[in-house]
């Protein structure tokens, strides 16, 4: 299976325990001339209730008791090292960075990274899954009324970008070009339950 579609499948199961509500987020950004960052964590914790070996299901409840169904596919190493009271913690973690690249050289483009590391074999299952997109658009226009920058993917497709920062806003020409990177990886573990 490719990186991209294990990726996906992580994706939906971290997306299942996010009712589990009970999260611990932090969000961080920064600014500086023709650069901002928007970093953001997001932190889960649940404990395995029930396992069903059979259908790879397991059963999750959150610390308010929220019980979570979550179903663990085949790429999931390790599954029959989980034991009831295990501790499942899911940290998603994704940032955005816009640098603005003066007078570009209009040569557009996109690059896809993905990552994956898995649990040693014998171990607790987990790993980490990731990815990091690099878009470089250009800047086909700028509107001072609405504030806003159009750009061009690409694809030859556009966006529309609001700059609320005046001095930012500033600094964009026609014929710039911004490069944009997004990062995002979930990490997921499992301890063994606490012995009473």
């Amino acid at each position: 299976m490719s990186n991209a579609k294990f990726l996906v499948i992580a994706a939906l199961v971290a997306v299942a325990p996010a009712a589990w509500a009970q999260q611990e987020a932090n969000v961080q950004m920064s600014k500086a001339p023709g650069t901002a960052t928007i970093k953001g964590t997001t932190r889960m914790t649940a404990t395995v209730q029930d396992i069903d070996p059979a259908t790879r299901t397991v059963l999750l409840k959150s610390p308010n008791g929220k019980v979570v169904e979550v179903q663990v596919g085949d790429e999931a190493r390790n599954f029959d090292q989980l034991k009831v009271g295990d501790v499942v913690t899911a940290v998603y973690r994704e940032s955005l960075t816009l640098n603005l690249k003066k007078e570009g050289d209009g040569i557009t483009s996109v690059e896809e990274h993905p990552s994956m590391e898995r649990a040693p074999a014998g171990g607790k299952p987990g790993g980490t899954l990731g990815r990091e997109v690099k878009i470089v658009a250009n800047v086909v226009a700028v509107n001072p009324k609405s504030r806003t920058v159009t750009l061009k993917g690409p694809k030859g497709n556009t966006l529309d970008l609001k700059v609320e920062d005046p001095a930012q806003f500033a600094n964009i020409k026609k014929g710039d070009q911004v490069e944009a990177v997004y990062t995002e990886a979930l990490a997921i573990s499992v301890e063994p339950a606490v012995k009473k």
